[in-house]
């Protein structure tokens, strides 16, 4: 693709490697195939190819960004699916990130858009505020049906719907600390505790620090650590994002520094791409740039730690057929797409692949309560398709995908870690009591 920016424009890091992003398409459109919204909408513009020619013009005319292409970048999910069909290398994530970051900086978006985002920003991330705002959920719940019949109001009624009717409290897995293995040590690693998840289901970092314990794994959950930055990433709030990714690098370096690390390992496939991706974000900070590469290659999924390691024979086989949710991050964003399989086919399930299995869920992140209608079409599509399989569990690896697929189906569904730890000796996991 020909771009026309200014040498002036070019001056600057990010407009620079937008250019160079752009430059890689050569508008073949095979995209389209893949992208959720396009085969949901029929809208060019709502395709990758169609965006891209959006933000370009936004880009090159260094110009503020409109409605239009706010609604079209807005109802881009940002699975990456178009990033595994791309034969050109176009690296999407970091242009359509770019987007939202000269979005949020040049856009006045409505009132009441603005306050639920800013809403989602101040509680999704912080583990007590979260907890808090679901058992508040409970008392709105009823109003849920009122608050659909506003537009503006849909997104208050699909946290509604999507809040669990039980909270969790807080867990000793969800708190800095040391859990030693059983006998010598013959790994060390810190587990991202997370922010979401560990509210939403402590049980997931429950289960693998059990897992990890018995297949002679230190364990650390560090002091000073937090949200991964995701969400107001996403959100183009590229400030806010950065800081919370330097706390982290912080708290990991100190960690690694102190006595040694051989991974940080992630439960949740939305966090594990972001946290993989701060080499890139704090490229340009003289401070950072070095630390966050370091961290960045020390991450990985826990299913990516768990194959690489000795977990002895399993001490059940479950005679179950479980059909196996690749979450877009994992299969798009960090390009993992067996290990999870091989591991539960070693702990003896009977393992599916979901037909087509390359389209997103809807869950997104926020995605699946600013985008409801959407999401809900993508839900039960993706629902549709692992009934096919014959299911008797669901498996996923990201959080935000387990929620959204439990809201639209009464097969049970749980975190691949909680059937592995299972298998090897664990408890059976509250999804199939």
């Amino acid at each position: 693709m020909q771009t026309s920016f200014s040498l002036v424009q070019l001056a600057d890091p990010a407009i620079a490697e937008a250019d160079k992003i752009l430059r890689n398409c050569v508008h073949c459109g095979f995209c389209t195939a893949t992208c959720p919204t396009y085969v949901t909408l029929g809208n060019e513009l709502d395709s990758p190819r169609g965006r891209i020619y959006l933000i370009k013009e936004m880009l090159e005319n260094d110009r503020p960004a409109d409605k239009n292409i706010v609604t079209h970048i807005d109802r881009c999910l940002s699975c990456l699916s178009c990033m595994s069909t791309c034969p050109s290398g176009v690296h999407y994530m970091h242009l359509v990130d770019h987007a939202r970051t000269h979005i949020e900086n040049t856009y006045q978006r409505p009132v009441i858009d603005r306050s639920i985002r800013s809403l989602l920003a101040m509680v999704l991330p912080y583990p007590g505020r979260f907890r808090l705002a679901l058992k508040a959920a409970r008392i709105g719940r009823p109003f849920r049906g009122l608050l659909k019949l506003l537009p503006p109001l849909r997104p208050l009624a699909a946290m509604l719907e999507l809040a669990p009717k039980k909270t969790h409290p807080a867990l000793p897995h969800s708190t800095p600390g040391k859990f030693l293995p059983d006998g010598k040590a013959k790994g060390r690693v810190v587990l991202m505790t997370g922010c979401a998840q560990p509210v939403l289901d402590p049980g997931i970092n429950e289960a693998l620090i059990e897992l990890l314990q018995r297949a002679g794994v230190e364990i650390v959950l560090p002091e000073g650590e937090g949200c991964c930055g995701a969400l107001v990433h996403h959100m183009g709030r590229e400030g806010e994002a950065h800081r919370a990714a330097k706390a982290n690098i912080d708290a990991w370096s100190r960690e690694l520094e102190n006595d040694g690390l051989d991974a940080i390992i992630i439960t949740t496939s939305g966090c594990g791409t972001t946290v993989k991706d701060y080499g890139y974000m704090l490229r340009d900070d003289a401070e950072y740039a070095e630390k966050a590469a370091r961290i960045s290659a020390l991450a990985k999924d826990a299913a990516e730690y768990l194959v690489s390691i000795e977990l002895g024979e399993p001490v059940i086989h479950p005679d179950m057929v479980v059909a196996y949710h690749s979450a877009c991050s994992m299969q798009h964003g960090q390009k993992i797409k067996n290990q999870p399989k091989i591991l539960l086919k070693r702990a003896g399930f009977i393992v599916k692949d979901v037909p087509e299995g390359h389209l997103c869920c809807g869950s997104a992140g926020t995605y699946n309560m600013m985008q409801s209608e959407i999401a809900t079409t993508l839900r039960d599509r993706k629902v549709a398709n692992i009934a096919k399989t014959g299911a008797d569990v669901i498996a996923a690896g990201n959080i935000g995908c387990i929620t959204q697929i439990a809201s639209g189906t009464n097969i049970p569904i749980a975190h691949t870690v909680k059937l592995l730890n299972w298998a090897w000796g664990g408890n059976k996991p509250d999804e199939l009591s």
